[in-house]
This record gives C-alpha cells, structure tokens and sequence, in this order.
C-alpha cells in the first residue's frame, strides 16, 4: 500500500475553459479588493459615531503617530477625520474598473493605514497581551495589511500594463 500522494499542479480548463489559474488570481483579487472596501466602509462609517470615537482614543492618544490629532481636533474630530480618510481610501479601492491609478493610491493609503494601526500593538499599554480587549481587534488588521498590499501590486501592475 502507498501512501505517496502526488499534487495536480495545473489546472484543467472546464465549462468552457472558465478555470483557469488566471481566471481564479482575479476571482480572488476582486474578492480582496471588495471584502476590503466594505470593511473600510463599515469601519469608516462607524467613526462617526460617539461610541467609536470613544473606543478608539486609547489607542490614537498613545500613538505617537496620531496622538497630536487631539491637540487640534476633539475627540468626535479626530475619529471624523480618521473615518473620512478610511472611506475615501475605500472609494480609491472600488475605482480600479475605472482607473488602475486611483487604485494604487487607494492601496498605497490602506497599506498605511493598516500599518499605522498595526503599530498600536506596540505604543498602546498592554495591547500585546491577548487579555488586551483590543488584541484581536488590532492583530486582524495583519490579514488587512497584506491585502492592502496585494491590492497596491496589481494596480501598479496594471498601471504599468497601461504605459506599455
């Protein structure tokens, strides 16, 4: 009895030729691009409520990133200003049909910020903890940041297709 299994390594062209590894890449990178537009969205839309300004204060008051915001702006401000941003990004990412180069911006700005939130875990006291309520809150936004990633490449590469 064997127990060598081999892997299909290429794919066989069904219903028409419609799988195909290609056809699969921009399934999955339309999926990306979309799931992560509505997390923006909700995200962006939920700052302008009083509840979410006050749940994300801990974590922009400590970073020395955002913490200036509070200088100059009030609390309900500084989460406004912070939802305007996260939903002009989303409007960047959904305009990729229409324009590889505002989607590139739009990934260019969700990688920055994921990456500014992903900094939280290290200014914010005690967030590296799992018992940190914003622990698993702030870790998901890794999935976020390689898809803001992922998004960035493909536009730019189509951005570069576009100039050829």
């Amino acid at each position: 009895m064997s127990t060598r299994v081999e892997l299909q390594t290429h794919f066989s062209p069904t219903a028409g030729g419609l799988i195909r590894p290609v056809n699969l890449e921009s399934i999955g990178t339309n999926v990306l691009r979309y799931a992560l537009v509505l997390i923006l969205v909700v995200f962006g839309v939920l700052k302008f409520t009083a509840a979410e300004a006050a749940a994300i204060k801990p974590l922009v008051s400590n970073s020395p990133l955002m913490s200036w915001l509070y200088s100059f702006l009030s609390e309900q401000g500084v989460s406004r200003l912070i939802g305007t941003s996260e939903l002009l990004t989303a409007a960047l990412l959904a305009a990729r049909p229409l324009s590889a180069r505002a989607a590139a911006v739009g990934g260019a700005l969700a990688t920055a910020t994921f990456a500014v939130t992903l900094s939280f875990l290290f200014s914010t006291p005690g967030a590296l903890s799992p018992a940190h309520p914003a622990h698993a809150f702030l870790l998901k936004d890794v999935v976020l940041f390689g898809a803001a990633v992922a998004l960035a490449a493909e536009a730019l590469r189509a951005v570069a297709a576009e100039r050829r």
